[in-house]
């Protein structure tokens, strides 16, 4: 882990905003995207960068802002890793959107995130929240060998429960399915009645499959002589080296997707779960997500 002074810490425009406080991650997750050579990283991966001048510049930049919106953090980099426990950096830049009266859409693999659950609620009664959590396999075993560094499935599971308890509304990413790993209906079946079960609000897949880039790739494969061997052989004779690998279930996949969300009242569309975490209403009455 190392510190330095960022520039800036907000991204984008256009009515949302993107935050990453910390760069590279301990997770250690096998298909890890931000682990490609095209983010330029200048350090191994594991020595988290520490952007330790977030908080300042986070309030300078919401002070002179003259219209509220929302707020996304987690794409790039896990807000919750284990050096969250001790720096706190997440927390406090939800303490400033807070003060500001901005929304969070934040998103997470870890159950560290229950340690601020309580300012959490407090966002989405003045402005709002949303909870986004990672899914990729039911079978915790396997779990523990695609995202070995994090809690498995199980405890995610829980941690859904308890923002739904809240009234926090929910978002899971079911994604990457990796072919010949987890993409079987018999997999995604239980991740999906469970989503339900505990209230989720859409369901965010973009492809049924993965991408490898240079860097990731290579990670990838490396893990996959060590946990499926044999299996590294089968992508390069069946995918080469082609940017997006999808699943021969990938039909099948699709259809049982929006099979269970469309009947649970989930969203299924990337598109319009994006467009419900990136607006904020003028008006956001926390009880309305119980009057649904």
């Amino acid at each position: 882990m190392h510190f330095v002074d960022a520039k800036g810490i907000l991204t984008g425009g256009g009515g949302h905003y993107g935050m990453n406080i910390y760069r590279g991650c301990t997770h250690g997750c096998i298909y890890c995207d931000s682990r490609s050579k095209c983010y330029q990283f200048t350090h191994p991966f594991e020595d988290i960068e520490v952007k330790q001048n977030a908080p300042e510049l986070l309030e300078r930049a919401l002070r002179s802002k003259r219209k509220r919106c929302m707020i996304g953090t987690g794409a790039m980099s896990d807000p919750y890793m284990h050096c969250e426990e001790t720096l706190r950096m997440t927390r406090k830049c939800l303490e400033i959107i807070k003060k500001y009266d901005f929304g969070i859409a934040i998103q997470t693999k870890s159950d560290r995130i229950l340690q601020d659950i309580d300012l959490l609620d407090e966002i989405n009664r003045s402005a709002k929240c949303v909870v986004q959590m990672t899914l990729t396999t039911f079978d915790d075993e396997l779990c523990g060998i695609l995202e070995p560094n994090v809690c498995n499935t199980r405890r995610r599971i829980e941690v859904l429960e308890q923002f739904q308890k809240r009234g926090i509304p929910t978002m899971v990413w079911m994604t990457p399915l990796l072919p010949y790993i987890n993409d079987t209906v018999e997999n995604i079946t239980p991740i999906l009645n469970e989503c339900a079960r505990v209230g989720v609000k859409g369901v965010i897949v973009f492809g049924m499959g993965l991408t490898l880039r240079e860097g990731d790739r290579e990670y990838y494969y490396e893990a996959l002589d060590r946990h499926f061997p044999g299996l590294k052989e089968r992508y390069i004779r069946e995918f080469g080296y082609a940017y997006e690998i999808p699943s021969p279930n990938t039909r099948q996949l699709w259809e049982v997707f929006h099979k269970i969300c469309r009947e649970h009242g989930m969203m299924d569309n990337a598109e319009e779960c994006f467009r419900y975490m990136n607006e904020l209403p003028e008006k956001y009455p926390q009880m309305s997500l119980f009057d649904e």
